[in-house]
């Protein structure tokens, strides 16, 4: 944490928190669920180090930025609105952006919408998801995966965060960030995170007692539901992108995953990325990397080298 800046802009009707260290020009990252800023400690340093500028948000409904109450504040318009406020209240045109799960998803969300603000994208963990106009997101989840789905479990407003309270933050922390459980996740009722009563969860070797600590402060203090409404909004953002249907994303990519990713292994994303499907969608794609042996939480896990996977590739376009 030693050396980064933290401060709070007001971006797009709400109070963002930023963490910001390095001169330079802009790499902003955006993180995931369930996680903060903080999952791009090691990728700020190291960036900021080697002449660029590192700005790590809290996503709105996280940690120190303010969380709307309603659903529909969630949805990717209003994401993207933020993130573009953001850039502005930087001064500059474009960025380098580096983004994982949510914060990819999202990502991918400000590269169709405003390719012109970035500069080159490094996505982790979750590839591009064309619109499919036949079917709504979660129609189409339940029917390929069941009501036990973690994505359709997470959709009752409360529900889930009922569970989450009675299993304690750190425990449910703990279960998501060490899971290597091939994809796709599913969370029976009654116990969604398969903890069982009293028993020890281990951490992962990639994260000490410290930095939980520090996730599960903020966690404890902001709760789980603005996080949670990113999937509540899904539906959402597939009736507000209509006519983005069938559009490219024209941005240079390179894209990370573990091969023991829960994205990468479940049903469909292995032929997506290699088959195809992924170039054709982005047809700036320049690279598809799986690091073996790793799991979803790849920036993090394999820190260091990520932010050599990151320099690697933007040093390309400076």
């Amino acid at each position: 944490m030693e050396g980064i800046d933290h401060r709070i802009v007001s971006v797009n009707g709400i109070k963002m928190h930023i963490a910001e260290k390095g001169q330079g020009p802009v790499v902003l990252f955006l993180h995931g669920f369930p996680e903060l800023w903080y999952s791009w400690r090691h990728q700020i340093h190291a960036l900021s180090s080697l002449g660029y500028r590192a700005i790590a948000p809290d996503l709105r409904g996280f940690g120190d930025t303010e969380a709307p109450t309603s659903i529909t504040s969630y949805t990717c318009d209003h994401i993207v609105n933020d993130l573009v406020a953001l850039i502005d209240s930087l001064g500059v045109e474009q960025v380098f952006l580096v983004a994982h799960d949510w914060g990819a998803i999202m990502g991918w969300y400000l590269c169709l919408f405003k390719p012109e603000r970035v500069k080159a994208f490094v996505c982790l963990s979750v590839p591009f998801t064309p619109r499919s106009p036949q079917m709504k997101p979660m129609d189409r989840m339940r029917g390929f995966f069941g009501d036990d789905y973690y994505i359709c479990r997470f959709q009752a407003p409360g529900e889930i965060e009922a569970e989450i309270a009675e299993l304690g933050t750190a425990n449910v922390l703990k279960t998501i960030f060490s899971t290597r459980k091939p994809g796709p996740p599913c969370f029976p009722k009654g116990n969604a995170f398969g903890i069982r009563t009293n028993a020890s969860i281990s951490l992962p070797s990639w994260l000490s007692e410290e930095e939980l600590t520090y996730y599960v402060t903020k966690f404890d203090q902001k709760g789980f539901t603005g996080g949670l409404n990113y999937y509540r909004a899904i539906d959402q953002n597939w009736e507000v992108t209509e006519k983005w249907t069938g559009v490219q994303v024209k941005v240079p990519v390179k894209f990370i995953v573990g091969n023991l990713d829960m994205v990468y292994t479940t049903l469909g994303t292995k032929e997506y990325i290699h088959n195809g499907g992924f170039k054709k969608d982005v047809p700036f794609l320049e690279e598809a990397v799986v690091m073996e042996g790793v799991g979803h939480f790849i920036n993090q896990e394999k820190a260091e080298e990520i932010g050599s996977h990151i320099y690697d590739f933007i040093k390309k376009f400076k």
